[in-house]
């Protein structure tokens, strides 16, 4: 059985504020846009609404520590792509950025500015039409924007550690083939795994579900702990020290999608 482990990408740095250096009336936006680019929408400041972007491609290239990241999106307006935006990021930098605005193909050239205006470190991403905003820091509200006006909020687990870097990640967490969001920290104790809060994307209610924690027994470790993805085998796993010793938990769906334990075992070393 093999894992398919998720990206996540600390998002310390967003939203990304970027300024136009070409052109005769300079502008100015700020971007937003989870793990592997999913989740990406521009705001340009002076204007109200955002427009939505789809992403059409990512790379990545060299070490953890200096991976070089670059998207390509699609600008969307009222279902019609309307101009592409391409980004390279180097940690918490951009390295480069443009967009193309595609009814007379002029190309805007984009540089990282400092933003001065946004120092809560509130990030935020657009998922199903919803966008969804959480602070990376210590702030714990979590909101959820839905298209027909309606705001839900909710409270995510404080921090007990000293690193306090919330992350977020997108993916199908029940592999019903519609992304969810999780929020991620370090653990309360030493900090070597992450512990997770998911939100489950309902298509029928059109709303994000707080996904109960596993509560068995049986399982080496409670709560969700270093989760990853068997997305062969609709599996979802977590990982955990206990005492001196890494354990791995296997969960999978039943057919009420309820989230049952399946299996744990000690982690080869």
């Amino acid at each position: 059985m093999m894992a398919l482990a998720m990206i996540t990408f600390a998002v310390q740095a967003q939203p990304f504020l970027l300024r136009s250096t070409s052109g005769a009336k300079p502008f100015l936006m700020n971007i937003y846009y989870a793990d592997g680019g999913k989740g990406a929408y521009v705001k340009y400041r002076g204007q109200q609404g955002i427009l939505p972007l789809r992403l059409k491609k990512r790379t990545a290239q060299g070490k953890t520590s200096t991976l070089n990241v670059a998207y390509v999106w699609d600008e969307v307006v009222e279902g019609k792509v309307t101009g592409v935006y391409t980004l390279s990021q180097i940690g918490d930098q951009i390295a480069a950025a443009s967009y193309l605005r595609n009814k007379d193909q002029k190309l805007f050239k984009l540089e990282q500015v400092k933003n001065e205006e946004d120092g809560s470190g509130k990030a935020g991403f657009l998922l199903h039409g919803v966008i969804i905003s959480f602070s990376q820091g210590m702030d714990e509200m979590l909101s959820f924007s839905y298209p027909d006006k309606t705001v839900k909020t909710a409270h995510l687990p404080g921090f007990d550690s000293p690193d306090p870097q919330r992350r977020g990640t997108i993916a199908d967490y029940n592999f019903d083939g519609y992304d969810d969001v999780a929020f991620s920290i370090p653990d309360a104790g030493m900090g070597v795994y992450r512990t997770f809060t998911i939100y489950l994307y309902n298509p029928v209610s059109k709303r994000f579900d707080l996904l109960a924690e596993p509560n068995d027994p049986r399982a080496k470790c409670s709560g969700f702990c270093d989760v990853t993805l068997d997305k062969k085998n609709k599996l979802l796993l977590t990982a955990c020290r206990g005492g001196a010793s890494w354990w791995n938990n296997v969960y999978q769906y039943t057919s009420s999608k309820d989230l049952t334990w399946v299996s744990s075992k000690r982690a080869n070393n």
